[in-house]
């Protein structure tokens, strides 16, 4: 059981030779090699977010160091069953909510193949992993759902998922090593799910190298810039308010939401409503090089969110010398630092004022921009997977002393 708390630090641990050789030599001396990771959903799927990118980070670096990793999630159409992907295989079967019986039988039952380790996802709803997998066990828990399920769910459905995540889940896993992304996430898993701090690691996640910063390609307008999947946690919504206020005072205000999701076409009526539709652009999905572009146009990056473990996309702006303003929420608080790199709104209803003050002042926009930049310098995905796979050997060791 790990008990220390793991932070991804320096822009780098070497070159990518030298990172390959220390996940290799640590997997070796912890017997490691076969690592399994259950997720709910797959990178590939439509509705992947940051947890499906974090994963498939590590699982990536976690290949190139020669270990044998098989993620296994849910399905979607038109998606093939199996796929290899930057080395690792990937097998994607059962429906959205079949996948967690579905595996959870095969896993219990020794038929996904054998394993030195098994790495479950908790995204919302567990796959209760220490029921059935004979082997050592690590959990990356994001954050706490909470008020999400009441803001996807029918009521009936809601409470159940609120007893499974406070009441039936948190004894299962109370044995389990579990691994999050920020100290703030960590404080609200170890307050409102009651696991041991001992067994609670913090892992940042890194910011890719191709996040720069080109004061060239910034915009000559206020450009507001916001990423994420279009669903309710999201709360674009109250992110489109904001800007229709601060377009009174910013004229020549734009502004671009990215991103997919089943909440498009009420967002899409409430930008009509508003009359925002020729500054205000909802343009989809982006490709690397798009976003990295629109990063470094922007003049801020903003994020409404009511549940984030992290907030991946506020450091990769900050990479790109791009400031944020964020709401107050666990994860947010470690990706932002208030009044450095950003600003925290602490109520929904100050983004606006927030978002005008960084609008507004050039002196303040680049002093925090170039502070967001220095910080997200320190962030690197080799860090990310070497702090990970440490704790999925500490928990190897722990699991062969018994």
């Amino acid at each position: 059981m790990t008990t220390s708390i793991e932070r991804a630090g320096g822009a780098g641990e070497g070159s990518a030779g030298a990172i390959e050789e220390k996940l290799g030599d640590l997997a070796a001396a912890a017997g490691l090699q076969r690592i399994h990771i259950v997720a709910w959903r797959d990178l590939d799927d439509p509705e992947a977010g940051g947890s499906e990118l974090h994963a498939s980070t590590i699982a990536r670096a976690w290949a190139a160091a020669g270990i044998e990793v098989t993620v296994r999630t849910s399905s979607f159409e038109p998606g093939p069953v199996i796929v290899t992907r930057d080395g690792y295989r990937v097998v994607r079967k059962s429906g959205r909510y079949l996948a967690f019986a579905r595996t959870a039988l095969s896993g219990g039952l020794n038929r996904a193949g054998p394993r030195d380790a098994l790495v479950e996802i908790w995204n919302g709803m567990p796959f209760f992993s220490p029921l059935w997998a004979r082997c050592p066990r690590v959990v990356f828990l994001h954050h706490v759902h909470a008020e999400m399920w009441r803001m996807v769910l029918p009521p009936r459905l809601a409470r159940l998922g609120e007893v499974i995540e406070f009441r039936l889940a948190p004894p299962v896993y109370r044995r389990t090593p579990v691994v999050t992304l920020s100290e703030s996430s960590r404080h609200e898993i170890v307050d409102r799910l009651g696991l041991a701090p001992a067994n609670v690691s913090v892992v940042a996640p890194g910011v890719d190298p191709r996040f720069v910063p080109l004061p060239a390609n910034r915009s000559t307008d206020p450009l507001v810039v916001a990423v994420g999947r279009l669903v309710p946690v999201k709360r674009f919504g109250l992110l489109i308010d904001a800007l229709v206020q601060l377009r009174n005072r910013h004229p020549r205000l734009r502004a671009v939401i990215v991103g997919e999701g089943y909440e498009r076409p009420a967002l899409e009526a409430q930008i009509r409503a508003s009359g925002a539709g020729d500054w205000l652009a909802l343009p989809g999905r982006l490709s690397d090089d798009e976003l990295v572009e629109l990063y470094q146009r922007a003049w801020v990056v903003a994020s409404s969110s009511a549940r984030e473990g992290w907030g991946m996309t506020l450091t990769e702006a900050g990479a790109c010398g791009t400031p944020a303003v964020a709401t107050d929420i666990a994860g947010h608080r470690d990706a932002v630092v208030p009044g450095v790199t950003g600003l925290l709104s602490a109520r929904a209803g100050d983004l606006a004022a927030d978002l005008d003050a960084v609008l507004s002042g050039p002196a303040l926009r680049r002093r925090l921009g170039e502070a967001a930049r220095r910080r997200a310098a320190g962030l690197s995905w080799d860090a990310t997977a070497l702090g990970t796979l440490r704790v999925v050997a500490a928990a190897a060791g722990a699991w062969r002393a018994r």
